[in-house]
């Protein structure tokens, strides 16, 4: 038997037989330049600035929702007949779905305007790339059947949810992987167990779980809701990122008045950061790390607002943060508050020679830790189906009291901004400071 092991810290073995077609065709995917690039594209972003050893790649984690959406094949084997096109589709589409990331996270497509699936279904087509060759070499016509599939055509199956749902393999697998590095504790639950609940709503062609698996999903949604709460909301995590997309806005709007001397033209970050279509040897060189190496140059930038934000960014001196939540004598309780504070903030900036554009951002991250299923929804992926001892499918919420809860909107409203303009605004509230988040 020929064999391929890769080591996993989540998943421990995760091999591929490579006697086996399809075992074959996932292993020669992971080996294409498109897919070695995520090697080079952080996870996280930048949460290794709260979390140093959050340095984690798409890769890894690519290769751990293909392993989640196997568990969960071979658990549905058992008890139901797997279509082979289905599992086909859906191991690729597991191992591929991210393969359209740019460089850190989501803030780059954010800016530049172009989002990662869209990307990605461009990847499986290009012909001149090495994933498209790879699928047709297996089947002619593996690529668009693919893309159709990614695309949730020609209708939404159980094979579309253990893709993408409420409780996908994406997300079993980056909870608990972004929980392990990040070492914060907040984000483990038992994937073995839960695993084990998984079933079929064969009505429906769902993808469910069996009534005794809800308290399993109940540790799942809590997971979920800290990891958010406290890594992926983080305030420093999301000072960073609003850095980075400040310094990102800032160089595309100098590279449009021909006043950004690095990147030349034609360099690959020149033409993401103005939209242009990127071939496939450019792709392969759009990373976190030809980022980074932009930053360092900018750095040094005649722009001192540009040169300003990269050096925090590369020396970890960010912006300070004024929790709007948490502001003595101001309690900040709608979106409409916080952005009269961060209009206060821009005329005190304006004030004092900043550059009130660049010097400051509001943000207001929010999550939906659940939403309940629609039935009568055939294409959408909200909400977890339990299948009760009769056999009715019904929706998480009529199993567990924790799920009213988790319908309550998850939310913060943080103030971000330039060393200099925190005691200024903070004295111009009259807060005294107690109470207030930052860095």
């Amino acid at each position: 038997m020929a064999e391929k092991i890769i080591r996993d810290p989540v998943h421990d073995v995760i091999a591929f037989q490579t006697d086996r077609p399809v075992d074959a065709l996932l292993f020669r995917l992971v080996n294409t330049a498109e897919f070695q690039r995520l090697r080079r594209v952080r996870q996280l972003g930048l949460a290794s600035l709260a979390y140093p050893g959050a340095d984690h790649s798409r890769y890894s984690h690519s290769l751990g929702v293909m392993e989640t959406a196997r568990k969960i094949l071979a658990q549905l084997r058992q008890s139901f007949p797997i279509d082979p096109e289905g599992e086909l589709l859906c191991l690729v589409g597991a191992l591929l779905h991210d393969i359209g990331h740019g460089p850190f996270s989501h803030v780059f497509e954010r800016i530049t305007g172009v989002h990662h699936e869209d990307v990605g279904r461009r990847v499986i087509l290009d012909p001149a790339g090495e994933v498209r060759r790879t699928l047709a070499d297996f089947d002619t016509a593996l690529p668009q059947r693919l893309a159709d599939f990614l695309d949730c055509r020609p209708r939404r199956t159980f094979f579309h949810d253990i893709l993408s749902s409420r409780l996908d393999a994406d997300r079993c697998d980056y909870l608990l992987r972004d929980n392990m590095m990040t070492g914060s504790r907040y984000g483990d639950y038992d994937l073995s167990w839960l695993v084990h609940a998984f079933t079929i709503d064969t009505q429906g062609d769902r993808l469910a779980i069996t009534w005794k698996g809800v308290s399993a999903v109940e540790g799942y949604l809590q997971a979920r809701y800290h990891m958010y709460r406290n890594v992926y909301f983080h305030k420093v995590v999301r000072s960073g990122e609003g850095m980075v997309g400040l310094a990102l806005q800032l160089a595309r709007r100098l590279s449009v008045q021909e006043r950004l001397p690095w990147p030349p033209r034609g360099h690959v970050v020149h033409k993401a950061l103005r939209g242009q279509s990127l071939n496939f040897a450019e792709f392969v060189q759009l990373d976190d790390t030809s980022m980074l190496e932009s930053f360092k140059a900018w750095a040094a930038s005649d722009d001192a607002t540009l040169a300003q934000l990269c050096r925090g960014l590369l020396f970890r001196r960010l912006y300070k943060v004024i929790d709007l939540t948490h502001l003595a004598g101001h309690v900040v309780t709608s979106s409409a508050q916080a952005k009269g504070i961060e209009a206060l903030a821009q005329r005190v900036a304006l004030e004092n020679g900043g550059d009130y554009a660049y010097d400051l951002f509001l943000d207001e991250p929010n999550d939906s830790p659940y939403e309940a299923f629609d039935p009568d929804d055939p294409c959408g992926g909200a909400g977890i189906i339990v299948l009760g001892p009769d056999g009715r499918a019904t929706d998480l919420g009529g199993h567990s009291p924790l799920i009213a809860a988790l319908r309550q909107q998850l939310v913060f409203r943080r103030l971000h901004v330039a060393e200099y303009l925190k005691p200024l605004l903070m004295t111009r509230l009259g807060a005294n400071g107690e109470g207030v988040g930052g860095e």
